[in-house]
């Protein structure tokens, strides 16, 4: 279990890099845009990005 969540987190990493790898200035104006939502519009989107790994755990177990 433990090797489990250091290669999740190792592929976290990953994916979260190839952003700005790849395309730091679309990724940038991303980030510049996320910046300027309002706070409920983050708390949602949060919420369904929660969701969505939690509905994916239960089904890859």
């Amino acid at each position: 279990m433990d090797n489990l969540f250091w290669m999740a987190f190792a592929l976290f990493l990953i994916l979260e890099g190839l952003g700005p790898l790849l395309f730091p200035k679309k990724w940038r104006n991303y980030i510049l845009q996320l910046a300027n939502q309002s706070p409920q519009n983050l708390r949602v989107m949060g919420g369904f990005m929660v969701a969505i790994g939690f509905i994916l755990w239960h089904w890859l177990n």
